[in-house]
């Protein structure tokens, strides 16, 4: 009899076999946008609660009599404070002050760091780069520690209780940070509109005044609010180098306010404090209106 060999039992697929299911890991869930958005709403509101604080404060304490540190609402809203310092002593003259050396400052730095910028920004030189290092250092230099020699200078030059002297010193101390700031504005305008005008024969200062300038006029206008905020709230050197009371600024004048042994008048300082920011902001507005609109280069240059 024929022996019946059985047959082979079939080898499974192994490729065809679906691959085995991996336990998922525990995973940390990410906070949904609903509760990012609380929490970057919470941290908004906190931050501005820190800054109306103040400010609240100074409104409502200019209003009221009998003000303190306390943040509250006065018994009786009155203008007395606001005509207590409402002087020409007191108020008027040094923001004349004020006005004359944070808009000299302003003028001459804005003309000093255009025709510092330019070169900067139109040449390659090899100075370049160690220049503009050597500004930023000016930058670094505390004012503190430049009073001293600035004080003996202003004696040996005649300068001491000199508005222009202060002023043009308050100058140098703000080009350098303006000369970084212009360079980068004027980065920005095309080179190629200027070599058309070189083309027609106008000169490096005619196409400056007559295409850089115009075309910038919303970075010249940041530098100028810029500059002149700073020497508006500048009290170190107005403080060291005008000694008369009749030629100090709004910001050393508020030291009147702060009587002997503590005292100090809180509404008169609130009430002051709020004139003293009145010009600063209607510069702003004033010269941001009157700057123009950042698309000033839209379609300047053809492709």
């Amino acid at each position: 009899m024929a022996q019946t060999v059985p047959a082979p039992s079939p080898v499974p697929d192994v490729a065809a076999a679906p691959p085995a299911r991996r336990r998922p890991t525990p995973s940390v869930a990410a906070p949904g946008p609903r509760a990012a958005r609380v929490l970057s709403n919470a941290v908004l509101v906190v931050v501005g609660v820190c800054f109306l604080l103040p400010l609240g404060w100074i409104v409502l304490a200019s209003l009221d009599a009998s003000a303190t540190l306390a943040v509250r609402l006065p018994d009786e809203f009155t203008l007395a404070n606001y005509t207590a310092v409402m002087t020409p002593e007191q108020t008027w003259v040094p923001l004349a002050n004020s006005f004359l050396l944070s808009a000299g400052t302003g003028l001459i730095t804005v003309v000093a760091s255009v025709l510092a910028a330019y070169p900067l920004s139109r040449y390659r030189m090899r100075f370049n780069k160690p220049f503009l290092y050597a500004v930023l250092f000016g930058t670094c230099l505390p004012i503190t520690a430049m009073m001293v020699p600035v004080y003996s200078l202003f004696v040996r030059l005649n300068l001491l209780d000199s508005l222009p002297g202060t002023t043009f010193f308050m100058a140098a101390t703000s080009l350098p940070m303006a000369i970084w700031m212009t360079k980068n504005f004027m980065d920005s305008v095309p080179i190629s509109l200027e070599e058309a005008a070189w083309t027609d024969g106008a000169s490096a200062m005619t196409t400056l005044r007559t295409i850089v300038l115009p075309l910038m006029r919303p970075g010249i206008a940041v530098v100028f609010i810029f500059v002149f905020i700073q020497a508006w709230g500048n009290f170190f050197v107005p403080f060291v180098l005008l000694l008369t009371p009749e030629k100090q600024p709004a910001a050393v004048s508020i030291f009147a306010f702060f009587g002997q042994y503590g005292s100090v008048a809180y509404g008169q300082l609130a009430a002051y404090s709020m004139l003293y920011a009145l010009p600063a902001v209607a510069l702003y507005v004033l010269v941001s209106r009157l700057s123009g609109g950042s698309f000033a280069l839209a379609g300047a240059v053809k492709g």
